[in-house]
């Protein structure tokens, strides 16, 4: 979860509810596996997240490109 804000530039305290309102949505899916004696959650992108990033994201991404580097 905390890589996953990172990379997104997301605050863990303030933007936790996005995450569970995307799993709730079915966009992402969370799975808890052991690592030691804790535990890390993973999340994945689910079929109907993909399908989402296809029919919004990339005809804004084509309306709007992201300047190269």
């Amino acid at each position: 979860m905390t890589t996953l804000l990172s990379h997104t530039g997301l605050n863990l305290a303030k933007h936790k509810e996005i995450l569970k309102d995307t799993e709730q949505k079915g966009i992402i899916k969370r799975r808890e596996e052991p690592w030691g004696n804790k535990k890390i959650v993973k999340y994945s992108v689910t079929e109907k997240g993909k399908d989402f990033c296809i029919r919004i994201l990339e005809p804004y991404e084509q309306m709007f490109p992201r300047k190269e580097k």
